[in-house]
């Protein structure tokens, strides 16, 4: 029996030690883990969102989006029960120095939404710390043992760097006309129990994110639906999540979807742009990856249709499918320092000190993998 684990293994092992652009990646719930190789070290960046690969986009829209083209690169699958993942969480200091920073910071957002128009910002901070031992390997196994329901993935260009992450939300998921998004928000640490309460300020945060989706989605004259918020555990957190999804027309195309959508208003604010601004000027670092986006943009899947051809088999058919995730509870490592990223949304109700306290809570789903 091939032991696939280890194949996984080799061949990260391997893109890492000789520079090759890859990125190795499991879709929730799934058990299959993709692995990509770009075949030369060019940096490429998306054109347009008909263009066919693995994307990897930056908060900053104004930046470049970088594209793995299928052309270009070779891809193999690998089929791993959950069950084979038996490695020891890390025990790790989850003091963060700088908390005076991220509560001044917090409360000049909660200033700026009294004043202004603005209803919600999403604030976050950099925490960077040296890991001497760091195996980047050993990190992306762990990841996939404790967030089964996460897009789990490890990605390095040689340009760029090398970034992993865990990330519970979708930006959106397209199958030929049908589409698939969410509104998540609001965040509680997962204690035993799903049926937890939650308070007006996380009912209504997360409303606001439900909210703009639809309203940016009927506005581009795209019907949708949207379904009740409920309560999903994410490792050790639980968030409020509504599923939307709609069909787009044949006139449509994907890329009028995520440009609307990216940054949603659950890593960036309402209204998106005031929101943004004031990120930018106030956060005082660079998001770079962090709340941008990544995964698959036109993939092609098959499947098999009733209709039969004249030798009576099965036709195959291909349809073309885009995956793409935001890019939450990640990481940026290099060589022996690592930046981790973690924020969390402001509203005029917002606390300070709780807010503080949520991203250490959120913290804890990289540190105990590292």
């Amino acid at each position: 029996m091939i032991d696939n684990l280890s194949i996984l293994k080799q061949k990260i092992d391997f893109a890492l030690k000789q520079n090759i652009p890859f990125v190795s990646y499991r879709k929730p719930f799934f058990d299959e883990i993709t692995f990509i190789t770009q075949k030369n070290p060019k940096l490429n960046y998306l054109e347009n969102y008909s263009q066919k690969g693995f994307v990897f986009a930056p908060f900053d829209t104004s930046a470049k989006t970088i594209l793995f083209p299928l052309d270009q690169c070779e891809n193999s699958t690998f089929r791993i029960q959950h069950s084979e993942f038996s490695i020891q969480n890390s025990e790790f200091n989850n003091q963060y120095l700088d908390k005076e920073k991220h509560l001044k910071l917090v409360k000049k957002g909660i200033d700026f939404i009294k004043k202004t128009t603005v209803k919600k910002i999403v604030l976050s901070r950099k925490e960077t710390f040296e890991q001497p031992n760091f195996n980047a390997i050993q990190t992306f196994l762990k990841l996939l043992q404790n967030y089964k329901n996460a897009f789990v993935y490890i990605w390095y260009h040689p340009e760029i760097g090398l970034w992993l992450g865990a990330t519970p939300e979708t930006l959106v998921q397209i199958k030929n006309n049908n589409f698939k998004t969410m509104s998540l928000a609001g965040t509680q640490e997962y204690i035993n129990t799903l049926a937890v309460t939650w308070q007006e300020k996380e009912i209504q945060e997360q409303k606001y994110v439900t909210d703009y989706i639809v309203n940016e989605l009927t506005n581009l004259k795209i019907d949708c639906k949207s379904d009740n918020a409920t309560t999903i555990k994410a490792g050790n957190l639980l968030h409020l999540c509504s599923d939307i999804s709609g069909r787009i027309s044949s006139k449509q195309t994907s890329g009028l979807i995520i440009k609307a959508l990216h940054p949603t208003p659950a890593v960036c604010g309402l209204p998106k742009e005031d929101a943004k601004q004031f990120i930018l000027e106030n956060e005082n670092y660079k998001r770079e990856f962090y709340t941008g986006f990544l995964g698959e943009l036109n993939f092609e899947e098959s499947r098999k249709s009733n209709r039969k051809n004249i030798e009576n088999q099965a036709y195959k058919l291909h349809q073309k499918t885009s995956n793409l995730f935001v890019n939450l509870r990640c990481m940026q490592v290099n060589k022996s320092e690592i930046n981790l990223y973690i924020g969390g949304g402001i509203t005029a109700e917002s606390n300070p000190e709780k807010e503080y306290i949520e991203t250490v809570i959120k913290s804890k789903t990289i540190k105990k993998c590292l």
